[in-house]
């Protein structure tokens, strides 16, 4: 079974308080909003205190163009890319040339060539290396790309996958999109890039730590007639965030039974799993998983750390928590990460801890 053998996380330079946030959104919104100081609150019931930003809170003063925010993304998005992909391969101890594939994930801009591609030149990585860019799968997207590194170096026992998730959600704020959906995202959205180093069962890693942690296997799942609970509009300005107040009732509804299905195919069931590495959608989404799966609140204290010390980063956001995991250390066993996003979907990738 193929082997997590590193992540790597990045704390932007623009670590940001979210009373910062709260006082900018109210200067943005409040004109439109009678009922700002009601909602309001909802930047202090985030239970977020620092959100991990590319660029200063200062930069959003006026509206500015889609061109010009992109072209942000594309230039942060290569920096910020390849230094999580350096830091993960210098924790592994494996070489830059050793890497035999790149995912490259993200939702929050666009480019072509893909950014992978600008990493590959960037890097000098392999001329013929795999290349899979992944667009649009937004909170999913860690999750999934675990996945399909998985898939990867099943198929390649040589393989070495690098998994790169990179969003800059801060970059597609439109100044004048007055909705509550674009309220509720300024006051949870951030910024991060994250890369995970997965290998197959023939590569050696000499510098390989005492713990292990193995690709199991991995399990989606597409909810019908919910397209509309998450994604963007395009507008002339850019990106409009759709973002639904359902999402929580989503996870209690669904959440549980496909868990128990996936976790019945391995002949597992919900307690033997140790280790929860969660997306932190929000506390509400974060707590509808606790009910709907019946889990102590202890079980997801990596998951409410990462939420209060960068905000919710998308794709990104996960791998954050499976880097807390890393550092702060596993409990043997079996470990489970779970994410939803746009489509409406869910992914889990089961992990096993020796």
């Amino acid at each position: 079974m193929p082997d997590i053998v590193s992540t790597s996380k990045i704390t932007f330079d623009h670590l940001t308080p979210q009373s910062e946030l709260k006082e900018f959104a109210i200067n943005v919104f409040g004109k439109n909003f009678k009922d700002i100081d009601r909602l309001i609150t909802s930047f202090d019931n985030a239970l977020i205190e620092t959100r991990n930003l590319s660029v200063p809170v200062s930069y959003f003063a006026d509206n500015k163009p889609f061109s010009e925010k992109n072209k942000k993304y594309i230039e942060y998005a290569l920096k910020y890319s390849v230094k999580a992909i350096n830091a993960s391969l210098l924790k592994s101890g494996i070489n830059k040339d050793d890497i035999t594939d790149i995912i490259f994930i993200s939702t929050t801009g666009l480019s072509t060539p893909s950014i992978d591609a600008l990493i590959i030149n960037e890097m000098r990585l392999n001329e013929n290396i795999n290349r899979w860019p992944v667009w649009g799968l937004g909170c999913a997207g860690g999750t999934a790309g675990i996945a399909k590194a998985n898939v990867i170096a099943k198929a390649d026992p040589d393989a070495v996958v690098m998994v790169v998730a990179l969003e800059l959600c801060s970059l597609t704020f439109v100044m004048n999109d007055m909705s509550k959906s674009n309220f509720i995202a300024t006051g949870l959205f951030s910024d991060g890039a994250a890369a995970v180093l997965v290998t197959g069962d023939n590569f050696e890693n000499k510098n390989k730590e005492d713990v292990s942690v193995r690709i199991i296997d991995s399990h989606s799942r597409m909810y019908y007639d919910s397209l509309d609970i998450m994604g963007w509009d395009f507008l002339d300005e850019g990106f409009r965030v759709i973002f639904s107040r359902d999402i929580p009732t989503v996870v209690r509804d669904n959440v549980r039974n496909d868990v128990d299905v996936f976790l019945k195919r391995n002949d597992l069931n919900i307690s033997d799993i140790k280790n929860f590495v969660t997306h932190p959608g929000g506390t509400k989404v974060i707590n509808a998983y606790m009910e709907a799966l019946n889990v102590e609140p202890a079980k997801f204290n990596n998951t409410f750390e990462t939420l209060k010390d960068y905000g919710n980063m998308s794709s990104a956001t996960i791998l954050y928590v499976l880097d807390r995991f890393f550092e702060k250390g596993f409990e043997k066993g079996h470990g489970l990460m779970i994410s939803l996003g746009p489509g409406f979907s869910l992914e889990l990738v089961l992990l096993e801890i020796k």
